[in-house]
């Protein structure tokens, strides 16, 4: 019985300090990653955004696990030279708040988007969306298909998947268990493991210098960041299981950039099967490039992108007061 005594104690010690180390934690890193953009209120919603340069509009939306910050580290400067560029922190991620209630889904986030856009005076903008945000791109496409020019998916998702998710996805869902995990190990796992994780996502091509700096990607593990980016990746594919079925009618031109090394969202999943039902989308494919395509291949990727902004937006206006 003492012995069961003395366990209790050390545990509840154990995740007490654990717990404090994680709030340390989160404080550390909003303190050294602070918000870089401005706050527009979409339907409610609060949502964190940067807003640079002029010209025709694009809107770039980030993956799983990030921030807009990972795109004011690759494509927003070069894209800034011949376009108004905006990025946005998705619900939930980096400083944009997350709706209470029901997980906002592709669907629903792209209303958030919308209503952000229109506040802003942004009128039919070409819409760029990274791994994760390929389902929000098309999601916004088939909703709102007069309000965008286009879409370019960069090793974006598009279909359901077999199998599941990461191990630490799995236990964000798991009631109390997650919370548990969220505000004890979290930040200090990811200390350890976050390096590793990076180079596993670039695979086969290494990460940039600095990225873990420069992107802020470290905002993942607080637990508000994290609980969001768990349901965010958890139910996805259920989600596309659905969307998927009503991409036949998608009218807006496509651009789809994949990496031919991509085992993260690989291509032959997304990209080639989008391409089965939208035989019109043009398709690049960057031979020997993994997932971080717009990290290691930036000034490719942003060239890309300009030069298909070009075609599609040649007389979109890019701010309409009647919204």
């Amino acid at each position: 019985m003492r012995l069961i005594t003395i366990s209790l104690l050390f545990a509840s010690a154990l995740a007490t300090a654990l717990a404090l180390f994680s709030a340390y934690g989160a404080w550390r890193i909003q303190r050294d990653y602070p918000p870089v953009g401005q706050f527009v209120e979409a339907a409610g919603l609060p949502m964190h955004y940067v807003d640079r340069g002029s010209g025709p509009p694009v809107v770039l939306l980030h993956g799983a696990s990030t921030s807009l910050m990972d795109f004011t580290a690759s494509l927003l400067p070069p894209l800034t030279y011949s376009h108004r560029v905006l990025a946005f922190d998705r619900p939930g991620h980096g400083y944009s708040d997350r709706p209470v209630g029901a997980w906002p889904s592709p669907a629903e986030q792209a209303d958030y988007l919308h209503a952000a856009l229109a506040k802003l005076g942004i009128r039919r903008p070409l819409l760029v969306g990274h791994s994760w945000s390929g389902s929000l791109v098309l999601a916004y496409l088939l909703h709102y298909p007069d309000n965008a020019a286009g879409g370019v998916l960069l090793a974006g998702g598009s279909h359901p998947w077999e199998g599941g998710v990461a191990w630490s996805v799995d236990i964000g869902q798991v009631p109390l268990l997650g919370r548990i995990f969220a505000h004890t190990l979290v930040y200090p796992a990811g200390q350890l493991l976050l390096e590793g994780a990076v180079s596993e996502v670039f695979r086969p091509e290494a990460p940039p210098p600095d990225y873990v700096r420069r992107t802020g990607v470290e905002l993942v593990l607080r637990p508000g960041n994290y609980f969001s980016n768990a349901e965010d990746v958890g139910r996805l594919s259920e989600f596309l299981r659905v969307q998927s079925r009503d991409y036949a009618a998608l009218r807006q031109p496509l651009l789809l950039i994949h990496g031919t090394e991509d085992h993260i969202v690989p291509a032959w999943n997304h990209t080639d099967r989008l391409i089965e039902i939208l035989p019109d989308a043009e398709v690049v494919r960057l031979e020997g490039v993994g997932h971080g395509l717009h990290h290691t291949q930036t000034e490719r990727v942003a060239g890309l992108i300009s030069e298909f902004s070009r075609r599609v937006q040649a007389e979109t206006p890019t701010r309409d007061s009647g919204w």
